[in-house]
């Protein structure tokens, strides 16, 4: 049995909502979303659905959030314009700097914002899935600052191939609990953590680190990621003395940093929206992880969205070398801006990928997680002309991949 919920999401929020792309006040987005959880995980489900809204709302949540972003995880981040980047490809590129968060990427946004809802719901215990590792990084991180126990679950494949991330979240007293079935991955690590918190419904919260899972999950966590873009317009503004980019691009797994980099722009047709996706070794290969060319709509963890399955509705392995883009599908969001025609959906393999993070690292001296190096891979496939302004998220910094650049490469 599954259940459907009804919310009314206000669209004076401050932060955001509302209008065509936004999540409606079901949690869809067009016919993607909603809530298809069993009966088990609806108390869960329904005490968060019926107080996100009015939580972060409130002043004393928006002066924490804001205070916390500022002084713990250092934002606003640098928007910043890649000279050699842009000479190279004959546009004017802009990189805004998620990578120079606190904990290397995006995620701190998200985890911030959750661990003060989880603190206002009388939460105790909190509870999260990784796949690159940096979301488990961010939850522990934001664990360690609040003193609250803290259980990542992760796929036994990142565990091994994310080890610098695995020792972080060790370090900040998190407990990493190996997901070993099905493809031992980050949609193992989902399941995983959506059992534990149907056994431990009262004083768990649950930190979905994308905008996956059933609503309120894609709307409250693009909510808080949605700072990317609040910060991208005005300092669009001073550069450029215009909010509105050409065109803004990122990379998508699930696709949390898209959200937030899109957020303010969703409504606003002038601005090209460009979502990169791993195509693995090809995207009719067998081992890809390319939802918009391979996906057909279905249920995965309590959402409709698009995702890779077989005709018989068993859900495909994902493959990709960038373990936070290895999902089998996207965020309803992502599936609405796919099916409206809204979004361009660009596939990259993993040779292109690697090729384009290195270009990036000699051209500007920073080294992107392979997750955004994808995002930098899109200048093959589609032509820019050279007054075209383009923001390209760089959601996080490339440490915790060395050890994949350095076989790759032969460093």
């Amino acid at each position: 049995m599954t259940k459907n919920m009804k919310h009314n999401i206000k669209k004076s929020s401050p932060f955001g909502g509302g209008g065509g792309f936004h999540a409606d006040e079901r949690g869809y987005y067009g016919e993607f979303g909603g809530a298809y959880i069993p009966e088990m995980l609806y108390p869960n489900c329904e005490e968060l659905r019926q107080n996100y809204l009015k939580i972060m709302e409130t002043e004393d949540f928006q002066k924490e959030f804001k205070q916390l972003l500022r002084d713990y995880a250092g934002r606003p981040t640098p928007l910043y314009f890649a000279k050699r980047l842009s000479e190279t490809h004959g546009t004017k590129i802009y990189l805004k700097r998620e990578d120079l968060c606190h904990t290397g990427a995006h995620k701190v946004n998200n985890t911030i914002g959750q661990i003060l809802m989880a603190k206002k719901l009388g939460k105790n215990r909190i509870i999260a899935e990784t796949g690159a590792g940096q979301h488990g990084v961010a939850t522990a991180t934001v664990c360690a600052l609040m003193g609250i126990e803290c259980v990542v679950y992760m796929g036994e494949i990142d565990i091994a191939r994310q080890a610098p991330n695995v020792a972080r979240m060790k370090m900040l007293g998190a407990e990493v609990r190996p997901a070993k079935s099905g493809s031992r991955t980050l949609k193992d690590a989902t399941n995983e953590a959506i059992r534990d918190w149907i056994n431990n419904p009262v004083d768990t919260h649950y930190i979905i680190g994308s905008v996956v899972g059933p609503h309120p999950y894609p709307d409250m966590v693009a909510r808080f990621q949605s700072v990317i873009s609040e910060e991208i317009k005005w300092q669009l503004q001073e550069k450029e003395g215009r909010e509105h980019p050409d065109y803004v691009v990122a990379c998508v797994g699930g696709g949390s940093n898209a959200a937030g980099a899109y957020y303010h722009y969703l409504d606003k047709e002038a601005v090209g929206i460009i979502a990169v996706e791993a195509a693995g070794k090809g995207i009719h290969s067998g081992e890809s992880a390319a939802t918009s060319a391979l996906g057909k709509v279905g249920i995965i963890h309590g959402s409709k969205t698009l995702l890779m399955q077989t005709d018989d509705g068993q859900i495909t392995e994902p493959y990709s070398i960038s373990a936070g883009l290895d999902y089998p599908g996207v965020g309803p969001m992502h599936a609405h801006l796919f099916k409206s025609g809204r979004a361009e959906f660009i596939s990259i393999t993993d040779d292109k990928a690697m090729q384009a993070g290195l270009e990036v690292a000699k051209l500007e001296g920073i080294i992107p997680a392979i997750e955004t190096s994808h995002a930098f891979a899109i200048f093959d496939h589609k032509k820019f002309d050279t007054d075209d302004v383009v923001v390209i998220n760089l959601s996080g910094r490339g440490d915790k991949d060395l050890d994949t650049y350095i076989d790759y490469f032969n460093l």
